[in-house]
């Protein structure tokens, strides 16, 4: 095995999961990236981080963008002596934005395109898997890899994914705090009401619809009774924030496991609370790619 000479950047783009009634099988891709850029060398591990994150992340091995390139080597035929990385970073971290869907995705990627024939060796399907094996569940991950609104799944230990097209706007509502997933999901039940699961399948089915051509039933498409409910305790002014919204006639959610806000509309962005970040944001159709190198 042989590695390219040079840098090589890949760009991941951020992921909404859930998308209201689609529990941890809906994601959709989202204008808003992170860059990580790659090079070998002839030892140790240099790793340089700016934008979000910068203060918080390890800079070491345990470095997830790291830890991900490292399972892609190994699957690959083995890890150069050396790696310089540098991450630049908009994807908020602990938001609901999938920030560890991307860094796992471009991790995976980014050491698939050091390697000389990566792709033979390791091709979308397997560098797909690797990463719900890493992540641990499908929905942000198949987003980002993908790119557009992903329907995701695991069939035995098999990660599958159906991608679709949608062209909907979105405006995104960034809290100054985060919540981390292992919290929200310590918040949901380990059983729900059969009327609860039932409505949820219909709502997620409609909500199919509402993104690729029914954009008209986006308000009672991203209706959930599932997981939302139950985390609004951890996330109040979220939870303030999206009843406010949806009584309005707004089509809002909570982006994956919270506390960013999601609303498939524009020109909203003024209702964002004090502190609050908002981006408006289009759906990316690509996933993740390499743009140099």
């Amino acid at each position: 095995m042989s590695f390219v000479e040079g840098p090589v950047t890949v760009r991941i783009p951020a992921s909404s999961a859930n998308l209201g009634p689609g529990f941890d099988a809906l994601g959709l891709a989202v204008t808003l990236y992170d860059d990580v850029t790659a090079e070998v060398t002839t030892s140790g591990l240099d790793i340089h981080v700016t934008g979000e994150g910068q203060h918080g992340v390890p800079l070491d091995e345990t470095h997830l963008v790291v830890e991900a390139m490292h399972a892609a080597f190994d699957l690959l035929g083995g890890r150069p002596e050396g790696l310089r990385l540098t991450c630049v970073n908009q994807i908020p971290h602990g938001r609901g934005l999938g920030s560890s869907s991307a860094a796992i995705v471009g991790g995976i990627v980014l050491a698939r395109a050091l390697v000389d024939g990566g792709e033979a060796l390791l091709d979308d399907a397997s560098a797909y898997q690797l990463a719900v094996d890493l992540e641990g569940h499908p929905d942000n991950v198949a987003a980002a890899f993908f790119g557009g609104l992903t329907i995701a799944w695991v069939d035995g230990a098999a990660a599958e994914v159906e991608r679709l097209r949608t062209d909907v706007q979105v405006t995104v509502f960034v809290p100054p705090s985060a919540v981390s997933t292992k919290q929200a999901r310590g918040l949901l039940p380990e059983t729900v009401p059969h009327g609860d699961a039932a409505f949820n399948a219909g709502r997620a089915a409609l909500l199919i619809a509402a993104l690729t051509h029914a954009p008209h039933r986006l308000i009672s498409a991203t209706e959930d009774r599932i997981h939302q409910p139950y985390r609004a305790e951890a996330m109040p002014e979220s939870y303030n924030l999206l009843r406010r919204l949806r009584v309005e006639g707004v089509p809002t959610i909570i982006s994956g496991a919270g506390p960013t806000v999601l609303s498939f509309a524009r020109g909203i962005a003024d209702l964002a609370p004090a502190g609050w970040a908002v981006h408006e944001l289009n759906v990316d159709q690509d996933g993740v790619r390499i743009v140099t190198g």
